[in-house]
C-alpha cells in the first residue's frame, strides 16, 4: 500500500469535499472519513443480502445442537 495517494478532484469533487468537511478538518481527514462510511455502506449492504438470504430460516425447527 502506497503512502500516499495522488488524487486530482473535479470541480463538483471540490465542492462535496468543501460542504462535507467538519471545522478544521483536513481533506485528508474528510477522505478517511469518506472510506470508513464507504466501508460500513459495503458492511451493511452485505448484513442485508444475508439477512435476504436468512429470512425463511426457522431455528425453532432445528434440532437442538446440545
Amino acid at each position: 500500500m502506497p503512502a500516499s495517494i495522488g488524487f486530482r478532484p473535479t470541480a463538483d469533487d471540490d465542492r462535496i469535499l468543501r460542504e462535507a468537511a467538519r471545522p478544521g478538518e483536513s481533506t485528508s481527514d474528510t477522505l478517511r472519513r469518506a472510506l470508513r462510511l464507504l466501508d460500513r455502506e459495503r458492511w451493511l449492504a452485505q448484513f442485508r443480502s444475508d439477512a435476504e438470504a436468512l429470512k425463511d430460516e426457522d431455528l425453532n425447527a432445528e434440532p437442538e445442537a446440545w
